[in-house]
C-alpha cells in the first residue's frame, strides 16, 4: 500500500494554533504603507487568527486612524463606507492595539481606514480570505 506524501498547497506557515498577526508588522497601521502587498506576503490567513491593528492615538502631531470592515468588493474598490462597520475608532489602536478575530471562513474581510484619503490612495486598505487549517 502506497503512502501519500502530498502536502497542502500554499506556504509552509501551517499551524494548528491560531496566530496573532500585527497588521503591517513593525510598521503597524499607518498612512503610506502598502497593506495589499503585506497581506499577500503574509497569507494565508486562517479561521480564528487574530489581526492586531496598532496605531497612535490622534494628537496634534499625528494623523488619526481607524478600522472599518467594508461589506463587499465594490465598497472596497470605491472606498465607499456607506454600509461599512467601524470596528475600531481613532483611539483603540493604542498600546497593545485593536484585535479582530477572523471568524467567517471563505468570506473576504475587507479592511480600510476611513480617515481622509487613507483608503483612496490604495494603500491603507487590504482584504483577507480566511481558510480552514490544513492538517498533515
Amino acid at each position: 500500500m502506497a503512502v501519500s506524501t502530498a502536502r497542502p498547497i500554499g506556504n509552509s506557515k501551517h499551524t494548528k494554533t491560531p496566530k496573532r498577526i500585527i497588521v503591517g508588522g513593525t510598521n503597524n497601521w499607518k498612512y503610506g504603507f502598502d497593506y495589499p502587498t503585506w497581506a499577500i506576503e503574509h497569507g494565508p490567513f486562517y479561521i480564528n487568527d487574530t489581526l492586531v491593528f496598532k496605531y497612535d492615538p490622534p494628537t496634534n502631531k499625528t494623523f488619526p486612524h481607524n478600522v472599518y470592515l467594508l461589506p463587499n468588493l465594490d465598497s472596497f474598490l470605491r472606498c465607499d463606507f456607506t454600509n461599512a462597520q467601524k470596528v475600531a475608532n481613532e483611539t483603540q489602536g493604542a498600546g497593545e492595539g485593536f484585535e479582530f478575530v477572523l471568524k467567517k471562513p471563505w468570506q473576504p474581510h475587507y479592511f480600510a481606514c476611513g480617515v481622509g484619503a487613507h483608503c483612496f490612495n490604495g494603500t491603507m486598505r487590504f482584504f483577507v480570505l480566511p481558510i480552514y487549517h490544513w492538517f498533515r
